[in-house]
């Protein structure tokens, strides 16, 4: 709809019509299909399963103004004894993706040219994952349109995102535990998590850079992080 409005704006202003006064140079945030948590849920890795992570993404949605949108957490499961692996790639929908404090002019050119959908965000191997996804530090925005504070930016440094998953957005399928117990350890265990800015040791990697040494809020917080992790809608 976003697309559709503007033209139609351009069209009379070629017919001489004065050109209306923008109300904001943020794109309207029901068309918000992605952001970072600007807080996290504060109790380390146990975020109350997927449940509390989907719960704590409506709510931060809800309070931007978005919360017609049904909002999931990027987070994957592991198999346990009757109970299957989750990935996060699929429990995202197809996109395309915008963030919060896109300009109208910026919006246009990347939904006419390139916008980020599924095929571009992840890839079945890690150079396709490490070339093929547009999702940036400038891009990685809060549901507050800020950004997180990644390396060389003013500590804290925030830009460990929970994922749990491999950079192809799936869920690990080794007996190592990659996502505290699927998010519900504040403890023992560990998780997989990206880098929002895209830098760091390893493989600097949106959704797969390494793995936390615990659970608990600290241990999250000596890595690089505080517990945020993505929100995507899926409708």
């Amino acid at each position: 709809m976003g697309p559709v409005v503007a033209l139609s704006t351009l069209s009379a202003q070629g017919r001489g019509a004065p050109p209306p006064m923008p109300t904001s140079e943020r794109i309207p945030s029901s068309l918000m299909t992605f952001f970072v948590t600007s807080e996290p849920i504060g109790n380390g890795g146990n975020l109350g399963g997927l449940a509390g992570a989907d719960a704590h993404c409506q709510q931060l949605a809800t309070a931007a103004g978005a919360g017609g949108k049904t909002w999931r957490a990027y987070l994957s499961t592991q198999a346990r004894p009757g109970q299957p692996a989750v990935n996060a790639r699929d429990r995202i929908g197809s996109g395309p993706w915008f963030h919060p404090k896109e300009r109208l002019l910026d919006y246009l050119k990347r939904r006419l040219s390139r916008p980020i959908i599924g095929s571009e965000i992840h890839g079945d191997t890690l150079a396709e994952a490490q070339r093929g996804s547009n999702l940036t530090k400038e891009f990685a925005l809060t549901e507050k349109g800020e950004l997180v504070n990644g390396i060389s930016d003013p500590l804290p440094t925030r830009h460990d995102m929970l994922t749990g998953s491999q950079p192809d957005g799936r869920a690990f399928t080794d007996n190592a535990d990659h996502t505290c117990n699927n998010w519900t350890s504040n403890g023992a265990g560990s998780a997989q998590v990206g880098h929002s800015d895209r830098i760091g040791y390893g493989n600097q990697s949106w959704n797969s850079s390494h793995g936390t040494t615990g659970c608990s809020q600290r241990d999250l917080v000596s890595h690089g992080g505080v517990g945020l992790f993505y929100c995507f809608a899926v409708n």
